[in-house]
């Protein structure tokens, strides 16, 4: 493609750009992969907002960070453009279509959850979740695991937290911490390469572009990292104040801050974190509604993680922290999104003037190989969790196989996990069938 006698396009404005991201909000299906793609084919090749290096620069930093990847870029991308005010548009309309949708879905849920139609819906969704997980820990493992170490450490944290029942944390800090010794004395066990890809195309020249120097609020300064850390220490403190009158709630803030440090690894990654928390630890909700919910989560847009607002809504409801159930689960779910999504706003607010002032090449590090493999089975157990809630139903803590065996789930289990990896199926479309199936199935019997 010539593109010598392109122009570059005209400045955006504040109001495009919001255009763009509302939009955004509610089209992005598909997970971080598919939101990352969604948003190269807009704004590097059709829009050419920014380029190609740029964006990928962007995309690289982001990868390193906990929280949601494309959530954390489109907030840098838009920061880049307009500051501060861009970047926290982006970021909140990435989300909040997601969070209105799920919130509504919850209220539905806890209404007429016990109608024969709505439970036969996710009788056949719940095994289609056991599938997604499974075939999610193979995606990430096929790409993770390159050498016998990986595989081990993969192994060890399996055993880990499914014999043992060691907490996530203890498990990421243990993998940082072998990752660290191993690419000190073993370095070529934990060397990376690959990651999301390069395209090698070129669209023509950028609104900010390859040879762009950072605008005036992008470039990088102690003091102005210090003050930008201050404010969003300060708003944390202010939100944990305001919900101290409220144990429940506070507990949440907490809970949700700590998660949002730990999804090393995407939003699969913390799962087991927020289940070990959210349902054995707090009883906010059952092992079904939350694989209920994670199903939701992968047909609504946003990220994955967005799981968290029906997560804080059921659990708003189950501890009644407010008098009305409706105003609850509303305050529940904002507690949950907002603490989980708060840290994002600040690594890139607060970090990318600093990747922008040092801009090269960004590599993975050690101990995040090392976290990365470690969360391979971390993700495994949880699919062994969510098969045990589906194939034995009436199974608890004391008694994993009490009652009866379900073989039903089992066949919808296979046949979803087929479809996934040898058909590439798309997943929307996978827990769409599975919950017709459920329903059929449900009445039938």
């Amino acid at each position: 493609m010539d593109t010598a006698h392109i122009s570059p396009p005209a400045p955006v404005t504040l109001g495009e750009s919001f255009k763009y991201w509302l939009k955004l909000g509610f089209i992005s299906f598909g997970g971080p992969a598919g939101q990352i793609a969604m948003m190269h084919q807009e704004l590097v090749e059709k829009r050419r907002w920014i380029s190609e290096h740029r964006y990928l620069h962007a995309l690289n930093y982001c990868m390193l960070l906990p929280g949601p990847e494309a959530t954390q870029l489109a907030i840098y991308v838009s920061w880049l453009l307009h500051g501060v005010k861009g970047g926290v548009i982006a970021g909140v309309l990435f989300f909040l279509p997601g969070f209105l949708l799920l919130a509504g879905l919850a209220a539905l849920y806890l209404a007429w959850g016990e109608v024969p139609l709505v439970q036969g819906i996710f009788y056949g969704i719940r095994p289609a979740v056991v599938a997604v997980v499974l075939f999610a820990a193979w995606r990430i493992g096929h790409r993770a695991l390159k050498n016998e170490v990986l595989w081990g450490m993969a192994v060890l944290a399996f055993i880990g937290i499914f014999v043992f029942d060691v907490g996530f944390p203890w498990i990421v800090l243990a993998a940082a911490l072998l990752g660290a010794l191993g690419g000190k004395f073993a370095p070529n066990k934990f060397g990376t390469g690959g990651g999301h890809g390069t395209w090698h195309q070129q669209f023509g020249p950028a609104l900010i572009d390859d040879d762009t120097p950072p605008p005036a609020h992008a470039r990088f300064s102690w003091r102005r990292l210090a003050a930008t850390s201050a404010i969003f220490v300060l708003i944390w403190l202010g939100a944990m104040l305001a919900l101290y009158g409220a144990p429940d709630l506070f507990h949440m803030g907490d809970f949700f801050t700590r998660a949002a440090f730990l999804t090393i690894g995407g939003a699969y990654a913390v799962l087991p974190y927020v289940y070990q928390g959210a349902v054995e630890h707090s009883g906010w909700l059952t092992g079904a509604q939350m694989m209920d919910g994670l199903a939701l989560g992968e047909t609504t847009p946003g990220p994955l993680i967005m799981i968290v607002t029906w997560v804080g809504y059921l659990g708003g409801v189950a501890k009644e922290v407010l008098a009305n159930p409706l105003a609850a689960g509303f305050a529940g779910a904002a507690v949950a999104t907002f603490f989980t999504f708060l840290p994002s706003f600040f690594f890139i607010l607060a970090g990318a003037p600093l990747i922008e002032a040092t801009r090269g090449e960004l590599r993975f590090t050690a101990p995040l190989t090392a976290i990365t493999a470690a969360v391979v089975g971390v993700i495994l157990n949880l699919a062994v969790f969510f098969a045990w809630h589906t194939f034995w139903p009436q199974g608890t803590a004391e008694s994993p196989f009490a009652g009866d065996f379900d073989w039903f789930p089992v066949i919808v289990t296979v046949a979803a996990f087929v479809g996934l990896m040898r058909y590439k199926a798309d997943i929307m479309k996978i827990i769409g069938v599975c919950a017709l199936l459920g329903v059929a199935y449900t009445f039938i019997k």
